[in-house]
């Protein structure tokens, strides 16, 4: 009897234990966005790491965290909400139209978590695989009416006063009359999408942040001790960043998301305060707007790459640290199975693709009339040999549409070669897509560290921004 109270005893103190190190407010609050990342998404990406490393055993960091919940991500103005307004509510608590960044119904200006953190003398980042000036990372710190003003956006920036800040949209950020001569991380000539002479970045070395612009800034980024820098603006390239599947193939010089994240714990750590640190992985959603399967499982293995990063700080962190991972909405109607193979994934099909369709398929090598080297670029980088007739029936219809001017998706602007290409690829894994944009479905949340257990139910989208407000200590609205 005896022995059985001291073990009681041992696990009462394992409980208090545990229960001390998670009660207060964190200190170091990591948030993390899958952009158009359902559960499927997570899902598939984790299935396919399993059998492409022939590991059961493995798991996304993500889905191994201690507690899972619930969103519904609906506007105010819509059941199936737009970046913008699913960005706002994430970033403030508080429901807004499709399309409106930062601003109430009334249109008034929304604090923000990120406004709230400065206030309080925290330190603050925002890392996104998009633009910076995009609709969710934007949402952050930005009040404008139309998500589409990202020239006025980018100004947001310079006066958020937001130490670590890296992603894309170069051309928001450089004057007008930009002749710079330098180029992006994919070789492009650096140009400018402002209609005025602003030199943002210019104003921001003013400022005292050390700036990583083009292909030389993230050559210098890799190299750079960034424990001994407090103030970074890090823009590679003139619009969003490689998907990461041609990150891994074609642009290795591109800091991947993880190093993004680990290079902004080094920065804002230094900060006595704590920090608050946002991390979109945007390009999810641009995957799944071009139904291309690879990119989404690829760019949800970057984010959760991100993840790890920070799971292992909080490992060292474990009372002070919070980790949220959310999403803003489901993009693509994606199922994992479809009448194609009956009750099987057919995953291996997808280990040899290594392009995107959106950027290559539908942009730099997309189809301009030769059907037999289109044909032969999808054999080799694509993935799809040995076509079927049924498949090259599909293609050659695709190819009479390309070659008539005609475009497909739901904002008309995919390649319809390069989307058939996509959907081929997709049923010979057994994937199915039902749209090209966004869906209302919810989506899933996890979390660990300090004030966790409060995500471990379904929530609204401003319920996570007014749970978190309230874990570090400040009201976003009455």
């Amino acid at each position: 009897m005896n022995r059985f109270r001291k073990l009681i005893g041992f696990f009462l103190f394992l409980l208090f234990i545990t229960t001390t190190a998670h009660a207060g407010k964190p200190k170091y609050i990591f948030y993390f966005i899958g952009d158009g990342m359902g559960f499927a998404h997570r899902q598939l990406a984790e299935l396919f790491l399993k059998e492409k490393e022939k590991d059961p055993t493995r798991k996304l960091v993500m889905n191994s965290l201690d507690v899972t919940g619930v969103i519904a991500t609906h506007s105010a103005n819509s059941l199936i909400t737009d970046s913008a307004a699913a960005g706002t509510a994430l970033a403030s608590g508080v429901k807004t139209n499709n399309g409106v960044i930062g601003k109430d119904l009334a249109g008034n200006d929304v604090t923000t978590l990120i406004d709230a953190a400065e206030a309080k003398g925290m330190a603050t980042g925002i890392i996104t695989t998009t633009r910076l000036t995009h609709a969710t990372p934007a949402a952050f710190v930005a009040h404008n009416i139309s998500r589409h003003n990202e020239a006025e956006i980018a100004v947001d920036f310079l006066t958020s006063e937001v130490e670590f800040l890296a992603g894309g949209g170069i051309r928001y950020f450089i004057p007008s009359n930009s002749r710079s001569g330098l180029k992006d991380v994919r070789g492009n000539d650096l140009y400018s999408k402002r209609k005025d002479k602003i030199n943002l970045v210019g104003k921001f070395k003013n400022k005292g942040y050390r700036t990583y612009i083009g292909l030389k800034g993230a050559k210098d980024f890799t190299k750079a001790d960034f424990s001994k820098i407090e103030h970074v603006l890090a823009l590679f390239d003139n619009s969003h960043l490689s998907y990461e599947i041609e990150r891994r193939h074609k642009y290795k010089h591109i800091p991947s998301l993880g190093r993004l994240v680990e290079s902004g714990i080094e920065v804002l750590q230094q900060d006595p305060d704590g920090f608050f640190m946002v991390i979109e992985g945007g390009r999810i959603d641009h995957a799944a707007h071009a139904n291309d399967t690879v990119s989404v499982i690829y760019d949800t293995l970057a984010l959760d790459e991100a993840v790890k990063e920070a799971h292992d700080f909080y490992r060292n962190h474990k009372s002070e640290t919070l980790i949220v991972v959310v999403a803003d909405h489901e993009t693509g109607g994606l199922g994992l199975g479809s009448d194609t193979h009956g009750y099987r994934l057919n995953l291996s099909t997808l280990f040899n693709t290594r392009v995107s369709v959106e950027d290559t398929l539908s942009g730099s090598n997309t189809y301009k009339g030769n059907k037999s080297r289109f044909i032969y670029f999808l054999d080799t980088e694509f993935g799809l040999t040995n076509l079927s007739q049924k498949e090259k029936a599909k293609l050659k219809k695709s190819m009479s549409d390309a070659d008539a001017g005609r475009k497909v998706g739901y904002y008309n602007y995919m390649s319809p070669v390069a989307l058939t290409s996509a959907h081929i690829l997709s049923e010979r894994a057994n994937i199915s897509w039902t749209t090209t944009i966004h869906t209302g479905t919810a989506i899933p949340t996890s979390a660990t560290g300090v004030g966790a257990q409060r995500f471990s139910r379904w929530l609204d989208n401003t319920q996570v921004a007014l749970i978190l407000a309230d874990l570090m200590g400040f009201q976003l609205h009455q």
